[in-house]
This record gives structure tokens, sequence and C-alpha cells, in this order.
């Protein structure tokens, strides 16, 4: 565990599903569907309900754009509330809206006055952005946000080549030791 400011950083190789924060991060497509990845493991832990209020969310506000976060509850994970950001998809999108991604939910939790957060690594899966990328992105994003409320910051790492590129360019940047 590593610090930026007074928010502690902690890369976790493990179940985003399972983090015990006040909210998970989920790496969404624009209209919310959590048919694979990320999205349909919260959905599959979390329950429908997380489902049935993105679909509000984008009957009411049009699907998400990039910079934006839609805000449901966590239904049954540990999190109380679950943030949907929208990351570039690689060839598509530019390194700036995965920073943009990152920083979204930063902003998002920090509203929320939250004390914990934990992120995937956005727009690596199906978007096929790579792990060193996305955790440059991530800690772009992170070194310009005013700690606030927000103690913790946990990155979930499904597998042991996201978990090694995330550690990789935290020791160059030393913040892990």
């Amino acid at each position: 565990m590593e610090k930026i400011g007074s928010i502690d950083i902690k890369l976790i190789k493990g179940d985003l599903t399972d983090a015990d924060c006040d909210a998970i991060v989920n790496a969404a497509n624009p209209f919310l569907k959590h048919g694979g990845g990320v999205a349909y493991a919260i959905v599959k832990k979390g329950g429908y309900s997380i489902q049935k209020e993105s679909d509000e969310f984008v009957k009411k506000h049009g699907p998400l754009k990039r910079g934006e976060v839609a805000l449901t509850s966590g239904g049954n994970l540990k999190a109380r509330y679950v943030i949907h950001t929208v990351g570039p998809i690689f060839g598509e999108g530019s390194y700036d809206d995965l920073v943009l991604a990152y920083r979204a939910a930063l902003e998002k939790a920090l509203e929320l006055k939250l004390k914990c957060i934990a992120f995937p690594a956005i727009s690596t899966g199906a978007y096929g952005f790579p792990y060193e990328d996305s955790a440059k992105a991530f800690f772009e994003a992170l070194k310009n946000i005013k700690g606030g409320s927000l103690r913790e910051v946990r990155v979930y790492l499904f597998n042991d080549e996201a978990y090694d590129a995330f550690k990789r360019v935290f020791e160059s940047r030393s913040l892990i030791i």
C-alpha cells in the first residue's frame, strides 16, 4: 500500500465484486447493458436491480458519454454504490479519454463524500486497451485529485498479467516499494 496525498492506494489481485468499499466502479458501455466482463460480474453478484436502475438512467438521460458517470445502488454487493463510467475502445478513443473515465469516477466519489472506492482496469477487457496504458491513465487521474473524504482507492485486478502491469507502472512512479 502506498499513498498519494492522504489517499491510500492498494493494488489487489482479486474479484472487484468482493470489494468492501463504499462504491465500486463499473467499466460500462454507453447503454449500461451488463452483458459481459466486469459489468456482467457486477449484476450477477449484485442482482438484477442494478441492471434495472441502469436501464432507468439511460431511459431518463440517454446513453452515457465519456466523462459522465451514472450512479446505481450496489444491490446485494458489499458496496453501497456502483459508479458506472465509460472508457474508450482501443483504436477509437484516446488515452486522454481513459484518464477522463477514471477521473470522472473519482470525482463522483468525492462528491458523494465516500471514503473508499474500488476500480477495475478500465477499458482493458473487450475494449482492448493494454493494461499498462490503463495503469498510467489511472495514475494520471489520481495525481490531480484532492483527497477530500476519500481515504482509500483500490484497484482490483483479475489476473497476474493485469496485476503485474499495474505494479510495474506504479513502481516506475515510486508509488509501490
